[in-house]
Order: C-alpha cells, then sequence, then structure tokens
C-alpha cells in the first residue's frame, strides 16, 4: 500500500507533528507485545498502542478515514473491528496507526478481510523514519493486501531504487502470490498473517505458508535495502484508486476487517535474562 501522498501517517498531535512512538526495550522476561484488542463495545483500540490516522483521500483511494466507531471500534468480544461505509456523500473508513517501534523478531495479527470490489484493505509497515526521508526511502512491507479479489495475495517490498520505487512509484504489487493450492479464499476465515524479520532477511507468510522470502539480492538493480531499522504497522481499509478501481453496484457494503489480535515478539538477542 504506497505511501507516496504526504501527510502524517504516525501518531500526530494536533499540528500534524509527529509524536514519539512507543519504544520496544528489552528488560528481563519481556519476550513479547500482544494486543488481544479486549475493552467494551465501541471503544477505540487501545490508545497506547494505536492511534487513527483521519483525513480524506490517502492511498490515492476514495475514502475518509475518521475515528468515529462506525469505522472504528473493539466489538466487546475481543476484536478490532475496521469498516468502510458507503453514503450519498462519499465513502468513509479507517486506519490505524501502531505506535510499536519495531525492529526484527515476529511481527504477526489474526484477521478476517473483506472482499469487494474496489474494496482494499492491507496489514502492512513503514519505516519509523518516513518523516524523515520520505516514502519510498522510508521503506515499506506489504504482509497482505486484497485488491478487490481475497483469492490472490498481494505481498510486496518498496523502497527506494534512483530516485523512485522499486517499481517506478506505481502501485502495482512487487510480488503477488496467487492462492493455487493454498487457502482459497482469505475472506471466509481468520488466518495469521506474520513477518519474521532479520538482518538482511524478510519471509512472509499465513498461517503454515510460506508465501515470500527477501534478501538484498532478490531486489531489482540498483535498488536498496532499507528493512534494517524500525518499522511500524498499519491495518486499514482503502476503497477505490487506481490498482483497485472504484467500488460498483455489486460491491457490499459496510466492508469488515476483523482483527482478532496483533502481537510483536521480540528477537532473542533483545531479551534480557
Amino acid at each position: 500500500m504506497a505511501a507516496a501522498l504526504p501527510f502524517c501517517i504516525s501518531p500526530c498531535n494536533a499540528a500534524g507533528v509527529p509524536k514519539s512512538p512507543v519504544l520496544v526495550e528489552p528488560r528481563a522476561g519481556a519476550t513479547a507485545v500482544f494486543d488481544e484488542f479486549d475493552g467494551p463495545a465501541g471503544a477505540p483500540p487501545n490508545p497506547a498502542l494505536w492511534d487513527p490516522a483521519v483525513g480524506p483521500y490517502r492511498d490515492a483511494g476514495l475514502q475518509t478515514y475518521t475515528s468515529l466507531p462506525e469505522n472504528v471500534r473493539l466489538d466487546g468480544s475481543g476484536h478490532l473491528v475496521i469498516q468502510a461505509l458507503s453514503s450519498p456523500s462519499g465513502y468513509t473508513s479507517a486506519r490505524v496507526v501502531g505506535k510499536l517501534d519495531m525492529q526484527y523478531g515476529r511481527v504477526s495479527a489474526r484477521i478476517k478481510f473483506p472482499e469487494g470490489q474496489g474494496i482494499w484493505p492491507a496489514f502492512w509497515m513503514l519505516g519509523s523514519d518516513y518523516h524523515l526521508v520520505g516514502w519510498p526511502r522510508s521503506g515499506e512491507i506489504d504482509l497482505m493486501e486484497i485488491v478487490s479479489s481475497a483469492s490472490t495475495y498481494h505481498v510486496t517490498l518498496h523502497g527506494p531504487q534512483g530516485q523512485t520505487d522499486y517499481l517506478g512509484g506505481s502501485d502495482v504489487s512487487g510480488q503477488v502470490v496467487g492462492t493455487s493450492g493454498a487457502i482459497h479464499n482469505l475472506s471466509h476465515d481468520f488466518h495469521e498473517y506474520w513477518l519474521d524479520w532479520k538482518p538482511d532477511s524478510i519471509t512472509v507468510g499465513v498461517d503454515h505458508i510460506v508465501l515470500a522470502s527477501f534478501t538484498p539480492a532478490s531486489l531489482p538493480a540498483g535498488a536498496e535495502w532499507v528493512f534494517n531499522k524500525p518499522m511500524f504497522a498499519i491495518l486499514n481499509i482503502a476503497i477505490g484508486g487506481p490498482w483497485p478501481g472504484p467500488p460498483d453496484a455489486s460491491t457490499p457494503f459496510p466492508a469488515t476487517m476483523m482483527v482478532d489480535w496483533f502481537r510483536y515478539t521480540l528477537p532473542l538477542d533483545h531479551i534480557v535474562g
């Protein structure tokens, strides 16, 4: 989910200035940060871990992101609900930005994705230096994007190749993994989406299936590996844009993304015994 448009994507104050991220510091007995999305129905996700991005037309989509409970809320049964809605005045949705500053280890979430023409949900990551260096130099890891159809997997790295993205700044996925012989449709149930992350090594999968493995040798000629640094997670549903195209009469609304849990497991060499 390319982040080429300039806006405050990480937690920001009212003036649009980025707030400090939540730093994951090694400490005795600390092995992971979990969010089970427990809380009363209608409450926002834990503000110590998540912040909503608010505003229109991000991700080149047609939606306006809000922090309203009809677009983002806990359901009271241990799930985060991200919901895209259609109305005569346009589309609204939610984009939830993680405050954890993560580097190496495992990043994972158990998610049930929506699908439909023009529906574009994603679980992805951006470099925490986004506001200093911009995109694509910040780096982007797309653990999973659904582009209208949940029967095709989109797993991507974005980073600098000269002055452009690896893909010339396009919205087309760098690596697409079809579902033949794996999971037929990701919208039918919850699945665990995960990233195993080491210096110069990224492996992405769903449940027990490895979808893609990347190293610096995987990149196109002239491309830079910009993933050995802190990054933060994002969960969202975009609507429309040049890649999925606009919704049509077949598109189901509301489009609902359900997140059962999120966790970041620290690498062993960060654990203090």
